[in-house]
């Protein structure tokens, strides 16, 4: 079974983005929603090179989500691997909401750890 290796589920509203998401670091971060086991099932991936608390904050006014996972990245490197093994494992644009592979980091030539694009 994928991992994220993020802290969470939380809900998803700015009340909690801001108690929780506390450091202006790139990071990651998963919107989905809970089970009535509470199991956390992933929707979209994502990451920000720069303020992982204002992008996800960016998502807020789509219906879709009601719970976020997020971590931190001591890298915008280490932020753009962990998106394409996030997106990977969690079936791609066939199962996620993301509409496409991650970008690279604007001015990298940083690869996909996982199909090297």
């Amino acid at each position: 079974m994928a991992k994220l290796y993020m802290n969470g589920p939380f809900a998803f509203d700015q009340e909690t983005i801001n108690q929780k998401v506390t450091k202006t670091s790139a990071g990651n971060y998963a919107l989905g929603r809970l089970d009535e086991k509470g199991t956390f099932f992933v929707s979209y991936v994502g990451r920000s090179d720069t303020d992982v608390a204002e992008r996800l904050s960016s998502h807020l006014n789509e219906e879709d989500y009601s719970f976020f996972k997020f971590s931190y990245a001591s890298s915008i490197k280490e932020a753009f691997e962990k998106e394409c093994r996030n997106y990977h494992d969690f079936g791609e644009n066939k199962y996620l909401k993301n509409d496409y592979h991650p970008d690279k980091p604007n001015g990298t030539n940083y690869k996909c750890p996982v199909c090297n694009k």
